[in-house]
């Protein structure tokens, strides 16, 4: 069927057709009948015993006439090496018209051929300059190069042999949301009608499905039932969002007229479809019509069409489905290209799918996902890259749950035939982990976390008996975490994860400050036997006051101790100055005054030792009080050692209801 809607545009693309001289013979007029006619697969077979006939040195410019119509045919049949082949020989015998140089560079661009390529349609843009459709395949060419040096898109693609037989099924499409029936199109040897397509020879479409057995297995794919199947071609299918109507393209040829392709309508009765009824857009018998999709929401019907007023090739056109007169309107120059767009898929209001072969791709038909701005007036298009697309065609999109669902190719089969693939896009794993601890690096179980992100997310969590936790994130959201328990402050801390398609675990850790307990405050530095902060103070006293902001209603207690070493009254009065400029910073920060309260201790509270510091001098013993006499007792390096551990900055929760009453 995609084959067919192209007839229609043999006669107006320039250089295509060319009249064979008046002498030719009646097979040769036979083959220019049947492929006038679209029929290619007729008219390949005939070319190709005329060009086998033409071995004289005179018949050589007819040689490579007949060697370049013989390109055409196996282009429109999707064969790429025979079609290259053809167009090798048509230029080898001098045949005049550079378009030979452009299908050659389409053809050696679908075998997947990109430098050779490039080559073809640059030596084709010498004679025509501006061409676009050689720019964007050069464009294609150039990022299929660059595509095969990085790695693949995360989609998983596998040929969904469930469904395919030894000739061509294409076109999948769910009837609903659910996704647990799958409609396409085949020409397997079982279709209706013995007579084969003149246009592919295969026999000529009919409409297939399949459904899920209870264990969410596919069932073998059975003809629909009803009127709908024929011996004319019938394929390319969509359905209205309560899947009772079905629009499909249907294509019949007599012997007084040429084949005609247009959209039809059939309803379902239980499990049987009606016979086709025709859904008239055009008021014409010249103009294509075909390749439906409904609109996610029923009201549109988007289409592919030759019709006057596009941008070359086949466009795709979007109608009003119960209003039709004057609501016909061309998806634009962002969607259509003077290439072929094929194959529209409406998934949602802003999120629109199609096939095509003027933007840049890989070759063939390629799979291109638009999505329409906040305004409503412009679609970005981005190519769905590898494996999604091939230097075959690839076309026919159609999604499930999620993001995963079908599509069809012909990549790899030589014979250019169709085939069902399979692809899902799995879930990126992207989590953040880490433990609930207190200041002694004890776990806190049942420590509560919640994490909110601006992509409106919002989680919650119980730490475990070890104080861990973990949650699942999104790609590229801020967050912001908050971790508490009884007893202990609040603690809150911002993230936010990468935009990288890649999986990620994140780690961070929050150490809550208990409430009952003196907590130290690491990293707190003064100039030697002065009370001026040391610069690089600046880090642990910041997150003092992100703690109180974090925690308002409570009320502190900052205390400064110092080693043994000077007299009682002057170690106190050193104690109590840095103590308030502890203090004076914090108010400087914003901290009401009313909530601090600064307390110089000297050396008077020596340090009990705590299992985190066993961990950290494991000389010294969990439970050991760093008295002055026990130091005495000591080497001079674990004196020292234990000095360094009694000087210290503690802050002690006094209230945690300032400003309550």
């Amino acid at each position: 069927m995609k084959f067919i809607l192209r007839l229609f545009l043999l006669l107006v693309l320039s250089g295509l057709i060319c009249c064979l001289p008046a002498c030719k013979s009646a097979k040769l007029a036979d083959a220019e009948a049947a492929y006038a006619r679209g029929e290619y697969f007729d008219a390949q077979k005939i070319y190709k015993k005329v060009y086998n006939k033409l071995t004289k040195k005179e018949e050589r410019p007819l040689r490579g006439e007949v060697a370049f119509k013989l390109g055409l045919c196996y282009d429109k049949l999707n064969m790429a090496p025979r079609a290259s082949a053809a167009f090798q020989n048509s230029i080898r015998y001098e045949y005049p018209d550079s378009m030979a140089y452009f299908y050659l560079g389409k053809a050696l661009q679908s075998e997947g051929k990109y430098t050779p390529a490039i080559k073809a349609y640059e030596d084709f843009l010498s004679f025509k300059p501006d061409d676009a459709l050689s720019l964007e395949g050069i464009r294609g060419c150039e990022m299929a190069l660059i595509a095969k040096s990085k790695p693949k898109t995360r989609y998983i693609v596998k040929n969904a042999k469930n469904f395919n037989s030894s000739r061509a099924d294409y076109a999948p499409m769910f009837i609903d949301a659910s996704g647990d029936q799958l409609y396409f199109t085949s020409t397997n040897e079982k279709v209706t009608g013995d007579h084969k397509s003149e246009i592919t020879g295969m026999k000529k479409g009919d409409i297939y499905f399949a459904k899920k057995n209870e264990r969410g297995q596919w069932m073998r794919a059975e003809p629909v039932e009803g009127e709908l199947n024929s011996e004319s071609d019938e394929g390319i299918i969509s359905f209205s969002p309560d899947g009772q109507v079905m629009y499909l393209t249907k294509a019949s040829r007599s012997e007084t007229s040429n084949t005609t392709v247009e959209i039809f309508t059939s309803r379902r009765s239980d499990a049987s479809w009606s016979a086709p009824e025709k859904f008239v857009i055009v008021h014409d018998s010249v103009t294509a019509t075909g390749h439906p999709a409904v609109s996610s929401n029923g009201k549109y019907l988007y289409f592919t069409s030759d019709m006057p007023g596009g941008y070359g090739g086949l466009d795709i056109w979007r109608i009003n489905i119960d209003d039709r007169v004057g609501t016909l309107i061309n998806m634009g120059p962002q969607i259509n290209t003077s290439g072929d767009e094929m194959f529209p898929y409406s998934r949602t209001d802003s999120l629109f799918y199609f096939a095509s072969n003027g933007h840049p791709g890989f070759g063939g038909l390629d799979l291109f996902k638009a999505k329409l701005n906040s305004t409503g007036d412009y679609w970005s298009v981005e190519n769905m890259g590898l494996p999604i697309n091939s230097s075959g065609d690839d076309f026919g999109i159609t999604f499930g749950a999620g993001e995963a669902g079908f599509f069809s190719s012909n990549r790899g089969d030589a014979r250019g035939y169709d085939h069902i693939y399979s692809f899902e896009l799995p879930d990126l794993k992207i989590t953040i982990s880490g433990y609930v601890m207190d200041k002694d690096e004890e776990p806190v179980p049942g420590a509560v976390i919640r994490i909110v992100g601006d992509d409106g997310s919002n989680q919650r969590e119980i730490a475990r008996d070890d104080g861990s936790f973990k949650f699942n994130l999104g790609r590229g959201v801020r967050y912001v975490m908050k971790a508490g328990a009884p007893g202990y402050l609040n603690v809150k801390q911002e993230f936010e994860s990468d935009i990288a398609e890649e999986d990620a675990d994140y780690g961070i850790d929050f150490i809550l400050a208990a409430i009952n307990k003196p907590q130290v405050v690491e990293n707190i530095f003064y100039d030697f036997d002065k009370a001026t902060l040391r610069p690089e103070s600046k880090e642990a006293l910041d997150e003092i006051v992100a703690m109180l902001n974090e925690n308002p209603h409570v009320s502190i207690e900052m205390g400064s101790h110092t080693d043994r070493k000077g007299s009682d009254e002057y170690n106190i009065a050193l104690s109590e100055r840095r103590a308030q400029s502890v203090i004076d910073y914090l108010i400087k920060a914003g901290i009401d005054e009313e909530r601090l309260s600064p307390k110089g201790y000297g050396e008077s509270v020596p340090k009990t030792v705590t299992k985190r510091i066993n961990r950290d001098y494991p000389q010294f013993e969990e439970g050991t009080v760093l008295t002055e006499q026990f130091i005495e007792t000591l080497s001079q390096e674990d004196q020292d050692a234990a000095d360094q551990i009694n000087r210290r900055t503690e802050f002690q929760v006094l209230s945690i209801e300032y400003g309550l009453f």
